[in-house]
């Protein structure tokens, strides 16, 4: 992994950890972090080694409160990478898992890569906003409103989005916002285990599964999104991967995936 200045990236055997690291500014992003974080995640994308990341912020007070409202600001999509805020809300094509490691504050924009990530565990101190209508904004730079609209009931993406209020984790997980609360001291061991549960599934399979469920998505004939044909789990089931799970339940072994 390269250097970065705004960010760290770092292996943790197959798993890489991004890490917004301004905590002085309460881990917001300014231009080059969001070009710093689309690179990382282009060499998650590239690495058939690196199996799921996960973006957390630096130190525990804040995962990320959005933009850095302190300096140049990007005001339109098309001046943020070509993957979008953060590097990750408009990443439509990667079938690796990314997994939210909400460490604080999630505001404005931490909340749109949030809900841009496919699974979310919170600190228990964490606190959710889209605080943009109270300064005359919208959050749209990372297809939050979109993104909510459905991924949550209905109702409550209304509510977080019209009143601007701030939720803690408990009410973010019964909204449908995350996934998990535990305490924050855990929360570092917590977000390993769930990334190596994935670890220890076949990785076609889990790129086949992201990429059907995403794709079939925008499909709204669920007849004609059950017969659609999806590149990653072609891929899946023509692999030796495809051969060796069955193979290694008949045997009573662990198996041994190969990613092909």
């Amino acid at each position: 992994m390269p250097e970065f200045k705004n960010i760290l990236a770092e292996r943790e055997g197959p798993v890489l950890w991004i890490t917004i690291n301004r905590p002085k500014a309460l881990n917001s992003l300014d231009p080059d972090t969001h070009f710093e974080m689309a690179a990382a995640f282009d060499q998650y994308a590239a690495d058939e080694t690196l199996r799921v990341a996960v973006i957390t912020g630096s130190g525990e007070r804040s995962f990320c409160v959005g933009s850095d409202i302190k300096g140049p600001i990007l005001t339109s999509i098309e001046q943020y990478p070509p993957s979008g805020f953060g590097g990750i809300t408009c990443r439509f094509d990667l079938n690796k898992p990314v997994i939210a490691c909400v460490n604080g504050l999630a505001l404005g924009g931490g909340v749109e890569i949030v809900a841009a990530c496919d699974l979310a565990i919170a600190a228990d101190h964490a606190e959710f906003s889209l605080p943009e209508p109270r300064v005359g904004l919208a959050a749209l730079g990372g297809g939050g409103l979109q993104r909510l609209a459905r991924q949550m009931p209905m109702k409550h993406a209304m509510d977080l989005v019209l009143t601007g209020r701030r939720i803690g984790a408990d009410e973010a997980k019964t909204m449908s916002l995350i996934n998990q609360v535990v305490p924050k001291s855990e929360l570092r061991a917590r977000t390993m285990a769930m990334a190596n549960q994935i670890v220890e599934m076949a990785p076609l399979a889990i790129e086949a599964s992201k990429q059907v469920m995403v794709q079939s998505f925008d499909i709204p004939d669920l007849k004609a999104a059950i017969r659609k044909s999806y590149p990653a789990a072609v891929r899946m089931l023509a692999s030796d991967d495809a051969k060796e799970g069955p193979r290694a339940f008949a045997e009573k072994r662990a198996p041994q995936w190969r990613g092909r």
